[in-house]
């Protein structure tokens, strides 16, 4: 079998055996008022963060939900997208469509909001979307693309990139690795299948994000995810996984780079009240302004006594002089 067909494989028997904790962190469940989530969605949560984050769904957005899960985000989603066909998911495994379908029909009678119409789950996978050019405002997948190998991701991402409308987002959820993950482990199909070897750092996956056309990159969350330990993976010295949660947005890619957010900020402490670059960020003294990393690393090289750049935060969420 190929590395995609072990996958398939390996989720046909979760979907039919459910394996509570696969693959989320710990971290509490996205809690909306008014919504329920069954019993059976939880139990096959196989995420490794949310891509559900309220501010970014706004409007009713029509989402593209890849790898269709439980059903559990795609319900979450259909929460503030509450019509017919708001929410397109497209699922390559025909049991875990089969498990979504059973567990949509069970929240239908849990939520009295929500009508099993509003999810309408397809057969397909990420590299050929079932949808126009230019269709939907948001694409979404959570834990699958790490599966992916790099040549495979490069075409999940500008597949995504096609189907988006312009300024649309995609938003993601995948584990990242702390160092390159050795060969004997990338190799190792059912590993990967288990999001557990195919995991790139997070240079690598951020610059296939942009390669693909997007010209912004939001980071939303990173956390400890996995420990891969020396015993039981063959290591030299353990290998810490995380996991990152994204937002990548439908926009040109700027001359001097994209932008990439990761929760920076400028503060300047100069003499003057305001400080301007002449490039459009203007600094008021003393108070800090959220910068993408492009910007922070410019403005520090241009006064390194007077403008102070604080670390990551790797928790953005909006706002400042970019």
């Amino acid at each position: 079998m190929t590395y995609l067909e072990t996958a398939a494989e390996f989720y046909r028997e979760v979907a039919q055996t459910p394996q509570v904790g696969l693959c989320c962190v710990q971290s509490t469940p996205l809690q909306l008022p008014g919504l329920k989530v069954p019993l059976a969605m939880q139990e096959m949560n196989y995420g490794c963060g949310t891509t559900v984050h309220p501010t970014e769904l706004a409007n009713q957005p029509t989402v593209l939900y890849v790898g269709v899960g439980g059903g559990l985000e795609a319900l979450q989603f259909a929460y503030f997208s509450r019509r017919p066909g708001a929410v397109i998911a497209v699922e390559p495994v025909e049991a875990m469509r089969e498990a979504a379908t059973r567990n949509l029909e069970i929240a239908a009678q849990e939520n009295p909001w929500f009508d099993p119409s509003f999810v309408q789950i397809y057969a397909g996978d990420a590299f050929n979307l079932p949808v126009a050019d230019a269709a939907v405002d948001v694409v979404a997948q959570n834990c699958l693309f790490n599966i992916f190998e790099p040549e495979d991701l490069t075409r999940a991402l500008k597949e995504a990139y096609r189907v988006l409308k312009p300024g649309g987002r995609l938003q993601m959820s995948d584990p990242i690795a702390t160092r390159s993950i050795p060969a004997h482990l990338q190799q190792d199909e059912r590993l990967r299948a288990m999001c557990l070897s195919g995991a790139l750092t997070y240079q690598d996956y951020t610059q296939l994000i942009v390669n693909a056309g997007f010209g912004q990159v939001e980071i939303r969350a990173r956390r400890p995810y996995r420990l891969l330990d020396t015993l039981t993976y063959n290591l030299e010295e353990n290998l810490l996984l995380e996991s990152l949660d994204s937002v990548s947005f439908k926009v040109s890619i700027p001359e001097d780079g994209a932008c990439i957010f990761t929760g920076k900020t400028a503060i300047y402490a100069g003499t003057e009240s305001l400080f301007d670059d002449g490039a459009g960020h203007l600094l008021q003294r003393g108070i800090p302004a959220a910068v993408c990393d492009k910007t922070a690393a410019k403005l520090a090289a241009l006064k390194p006594t007077e403008i102070i750049v604080t670390d990551s935060t790797w928790h953005y969420d909006g706002g400042g002089c970019c």
